[in-house]
């Protein structure tokens, strides 16, 4: 009787560093059994060393770091068993390896595929490094793996180049990249981290379709446990370097045992939540606001009474684009937002949900003036006198931008890497000549302390700051000139679990505490329904549905809606994805909507009133019941969502 080896047995596994003469443990004696066919997670925050272990594999650690102990064991299929610890990362055995037999797709596609080259390019090249067979062959093996992986023009997409796509073709592109050789053995390295829940939901499925058809194995690294409960049949969690829990994800889902295993859980944002619950972060922060609180409370019932904090009517903005050389071709318009109309009151937490695309980051932009809308008018209640952007130029527009502070989603991108904490905080100030040096220095300090760090970071560079704390020294940096508005863009995709719940909650806080107007931008219902009051859905440059976060949560009109709930990944086996749904269903296309919602891109729509301040968009026709059965109200006033 034969018998069946682990394709991936990891033994007591060290990783160190050498920095500056000093070594620094990554991993620490870490041990994981992985067998043919299987799916094994493996989770943790930033900094407990998922990637490091998934470079050991691949023999691509860092120049400064090195194997101490232990044995990585690869059985391939019909082979032998090879210590990879033992191997040098340029040697040849090791390079038959890397990229045949195990492959790895990577967190960020954008980084990770050469922007000067095209698709099919790269992707052969993978091909060519490990098979010796005719150009034509290596183009058909690619079209073939580019069909696999979803594409809808593969040959098209052949000779594309990566900016050309979305970031879920990205993906797409770099799951053909790493399958081409068909390998043995798939890392993948938090694949759908910053894709939205609909894309990931694509992604996470066509992992689990590829593993079927060519029978791999999976090595899942991610910080997200909805994603773990989706596709993972065993799980190893990592703290600090070290395995804290492992086993099958049965048996760890339904009883965890290990504290740090229940911490990760309790900080999952979820629709079950009771009112005023709170997400419990494995740390939480203690901020401090007392000097950022001068007559607030006064101002912000004064400036409530008088208006809605911001008054969107009738806004729209296209971008045009060329097809061909730059002389000639053919001409085409995006509508990025369309007829959008929205109120916004004093003091509330608004979301705003939908897909990479759907216009929410361009409404920002025009939001922050940095775009002039083509039509429409944005109002600004400045303390009970109305401002219009649209009207705003120069200097007075300069002044204006005191008034609304901007979350970026990035946090590594959005601060200066080549200047220190205390330079990145007093810039807005020095812009807006706030105060002297010295006044500058003490207010880096408070706001710090606003968002729970030492004043200990402000000589320090964005590198060596966590990607939690670079996104708190960016919240201090948009809360810098006392902003009344917040515009907070996707400010915790990218974050770990409990580091989101960190966030969250301090976002909370400050909301309540400093009465600041939020206008929260994602595509995560769950993060929404924690942070807003109500909640606005969009959908190609409109918005398709309005209500309290409890109406749109439990009463999900909208086919679209519907959609991006159901492509949220819960923490929880008894919830799956309904990965069919899913992907049978073009759910961003209007037209392929069911009546009353379907409609022509040049169709007449209007506003049907599903329950009080519940409204959602149909086509212009009959009317659309309400939860109480009876007809709702046609053409509710746009302007007065």
């Amino acid at each position: 009787m034969q018998v069946i080896k682990p394709l991936l047995a990891i033994r007591d596994l060290a990783v160190e560093f050498n920095l500056h003469g000093t070594p620094v443990p990554a991993v620490k004696g870490i041990s994981l059994t992985l067998w043919p066919g299987r799916t094994l997670a493996l989770v943790g925050e930033s900094g407990s060393g998922k990637t490091v272990t998934s470079q050991a594999i691949l023999g691509i650690l860092p120049a400064n770091a090195s194997i101490t102990q232990g044995e990585i064991l690869f059985t391939p299929p019909e082979g032998e068993t090879v210590d990879i610890a033992q191997l040098s990362p340029n040697s040849p055995a090791m390079r038959e390896i890397r990229g045949d037999k195990i492959s790895i797709i990577f967190q960020e596609p954008m980084v990770s595929l050469s922007p000067m080259h095209t698709i099919g390019n790269q992707i052969t090249e993978a091909i060519r490094l490990h098979r010796d067979i005719p150009k034509a062959e290596e183009k058909q093996l690619t079209i073939e793996m580019l069909t696999l992986a979803g594409f809808p023009k593969p040959e098209q997409a052949f000779n594309a180049y990566p900016f050309e796509l979305s970031g879920g073709l990205r993906q797409r592109a770099m799951i053909a990249m790493a399958l081409i050789c068909h390998p043995a053995l798939l890392i993948a390295d938090e694949p759908t981290t910053a894709l939205d829940v609909t894309v990931q939901a694509q992604i996470l499925h066509l992992i689990k379709s590829l593993q079927q058809k060519l029978g791999m194995a999976v090595l899942l690294i991610t910080h997200d446990l909805g994603v773990v409960a989706n596709m993972a049949d065993d799980l190893v969690v990592m703290y600090h370097g070290e395995v804290m829990e492992s086993g099958p994800s049965e048996a760890l889902f339904r009883n965890p045992q290990h504290p740090y295993l229940q911490a990760l859980f309790a900080a999952v944002p979820h629709f079950d939540m009771k009112p005023g619950e709170r997400l419990r972060p494995i740390r939480e922060i203690a901020h401090e606001t007392s000097a950022f609180k001068h007559g607030l409370g006064a101002k912000t019932e004064a400036q409530r009474q008088a208006a809605p904090h911001l008054s969107i009517t009738n806004l729209d903005k296209s971008f045009g684009s060329r097809k061909g050389s730059l002389l000639g071709g053919e001409q085409s318009t995006t509508r990025a937002v369309f007829d959008l109309s929205l109120d916004i009151a004093v003091g509330e937490s608004f979301g705003l949900v939908g897909e990479s695309g759907c216009g929410k980051t361009t409404l920002s932009k025009l939001l922050m003036g940095a775009l002039k809308p083509d039509a429409g008018s944005i109002l600004y209640n400045a303390h009970g006198e109305q401002i219009d952007l649209g009207s705003l130029q120069g200097e007075e527009l300069r002044q204006f931008r005191r008034r609304i502070g901007l979350v970026f989603q990035d946090p590594h991108g959005a601060l200066n890497p080549r200047m220190t904490i205390m330079n990145i905080l007093r810039e807005p100030l020095v812009i807006h000549k706030f105060g002297n040096e010295q006044s500058q220095r003490q207010r880096a300090k408070d706001l710090l302390a606003l968002v729970g760090l030492s004043p200990r970071f402000l000589n320090r560079y964005p590198h060596s700051l966590s990607g939690g704390q670079r996104q708190r020294v960016s919240i201090a940096r948009a809360l810098a000139l006392e902003p009344e508005l917040l515009i907070l863009d996707e400010p915790v995709s990218a974050l770990d679990v409990s580091v989101q719940a960190q966030v969250l909650n301090l976002l909370k806080d400050l909301q309540q505490e400093l009465g600041m107007t939020y206008l929260f931008v994602s595509h995560n219902i769950a993060v929404v329904d924690y942070i807003a009051d109500r909640i606005g859905v969009m959908c190609r440059g409109r918005l398709v549905e309005v209500g309290r976060r409890e109406q749109i949560l439990r009463n999900p009109t909208h086919p679209y809606t519907r959609a991006l709930m159901a492509a949220i990944p819960y923490p929880d086996l008894d919830r799956p994805l309904d990965f069919q749904r899913i992907i049978g269903s073009n759910y961003s296309d209007p037209a392929s909507w069911d009546s009353p919602y379907a409609h022509g891109p040049e169709q007449h729509t209007e506003w049907q009133q599903v329950a009080e301040n519940h409204l959602v968009r149909i086509a212009a026709g009959p009317a659309l019941s309400n939860e109480t059965g009876e007809m709702g109200e046609k053409n509710a006033p746009e302007a007065r969502l």
